[in-house]
């Protein structure tokens, strides 16, 4: 009996190992999450997004249209969380959890703020829930940048969001009275 019973749970153990380690259904553009701080470490903007990558397709102006609104990354609309008031670009922000939506151009890019929260994608984005709207400069990257990418490079005045894909990269000043 006892043979039995450790027969069957070896059996059990082994059938569930493969399961387990079967990873094929993995999201093909991961969630990622990136957070500034301010100098007494307590955190400033938090961004959750997910990751696109390019594998061969042309981005902007192809995956990614010109002049429509874009969730900025894949999947869910990005979440952008201000934890302080700030200027963002020059416009001014309160604090809250918003999303960030963008509509790609050419030589310029609109950055939007939107109240929505736990949008699909831009499938639903409504204009009128736009807080604010920024102009950023679209700018070359030096090497192509394969997966969809958000950071934060610190500045003197506070930091700098810098969100780069392919060819191409934004960067946009933040700026708060405790950075």
């Amino acid at each position: 009996m006892k043979k039995s019973i450790l027969l069957i749970l070896f059996a059990f153990s082994i059938s569930s190992l493969s399961f387990a380690q079967d990873f094929s259904d993995l999201d093909k553009s991961p969630m990622d999450a990136v957070i500034v701080r301010n100098k007494d470490n307590s955190p400033l903007v938090r961004i959750i997004y997910s990751r696109p990558q390019k594998r061969g397709r042309e981005i902007f102006g192809g995956l990614v249209p010109f002049d429509e609104v874009w969730r900025t990354g894949a999947n869910e609309a990005t979440e952008i969380t201000f934890y302080d008031d700030v200027n963002f670009g020059d416009k001014h922000v309160m604090a809250g959890t918003y999303s960030l939506f963008t509509i790609p151009g050419k030589e310029k890019w609109t950055i939007i703020i939107n109240e929505m929260t736990n949008a699909w994608g831009a499938y639903n984005y409504e204009k009128e829930k736009d807080v604010i709207r920024v102009k950023a400069k679209a700018n070359q990257t030096a090497a192509s940048v394969e997966k969809f990418s958000i950071t934060f490079r610190p500045h003197s005045d506070g930091a700098h969001l810098l969100i780069g894909w392919d060819d191409t990269y934004l960067e946009i000043p933040i700026t708060n009275k405790n950075l």
